[in-house]
């Protein structure tokens, strides 16, 4: 698929996939939806990826919705109040579904859905320059699932309120103070760490790492007996795999293992 909105690169084993609308803040627009969910979905089917980064170009990372083009277009009055159609928005169902570890590297501004989507990857590393905040209530809006469902998961339920009842902007030092980011780093540091620590990540075994992120979503429904069973099922598997015998072969060799996801 050819892009306009984003860029998509996938160099050994990890994809890095950029918001590429710099001159509007990385908003989001329909055509840029739908290339972000296909791009994600891209990152889970296809074997060579064992990574995903998702950042933006230019100064931010992703202001949110294109208003003057979600909103403000030329639809026509009747169009623009037409009834939500029910589910989880596309391109949040394909991170959250997506068996591949997500990294959000959020290099400057990331409100609206831009925070929604950090906070749908897996870990989130920041500029000093990033910002953050859930600015649908100044919008008379509420949040998409990443601000109603992970960031109560992430900051714990007080704090998330805090920021989606008052919509206040935090900053970069703010947000690794409350656990919304991993780390902090220069700027200029921002996708060198990225990519450092996506490289670690798609060293691991892969089929591993696909029910290692199954595990850790069941376990936050909170059902203890039914994650219980899916990590039986998960070892049944993966006790079976070359790359858990290579695993016990480098440990007892105290060398690095070479995973192949088989």
């Amino acid at each position: 698929m050819t892009y306009e909105c984003i860029k998509f690169e996938v160099d050994d084993h990890v994809a890095t996939l950029s918001l590429n609308r710099p001159e509007k803040m990385n908003a989001l627009n329909r055509q840029a939806y739908t290339e972000l969910e296909e791009a994600v979905r891209r990152s889970d089917t296809e074997e060579d990826i064992r990574c995903l980064i998702i950042t933006g170009e230019g100064r931010g990372f992703c202001s949110g919705d294109d208003v003057a083009e979600l909103m403000m277009g030329d639809e026509t009055p009747a169009t623009r109040r037409r009834p939500v159609k029910g589910g989880v928005t596309p391109a949040a169902k394909a991170i959250l579904d997506c068996n591949t570890p997500v990294i959000a590297a959020v290099n400057g501004a990331a409100v609206g859905w831009g925070m929604d989507l950090a906070l749908l990857c897996d870990i989130r590393i920041a500029s000093e320059k990033a910002k953050f905040a859930e600015l649908f209530i100044k919008r008379g809006l509420i949040a998409d699932v990443g601000g109603t469902f992970r960031l109560a998961q992430v900051v714990g339920a007080s704090k998330a309120n805090e920021l989606l009842f008052t919509g206040d902007v935090i900053d970069a030092a703010e947000a690794e103070r409350i656990g919304l980011v991993s780390r902090v780093v220069p700027a200029e540091d921002l996708m060198p760490a990225a990519r450092e620590l996506a490289a670690k990540i798609a060293a691991n075994a892969p089929i591993a790492m696909r029910f290692m992120k199954e595990a850790v979503r069941k376990g936050q429904e909170g059902d203890l007996d039914r994650l219980g069973e899916f990590t039986s099922y998960a070892y049944s598997i993966l006790f079976a795999t070359a790359d858990h015998k290579e695993g016990a072969s480098a440990f007892m060799e105290r060398r690095e293992p070479s995973f192949k996801g088989e």
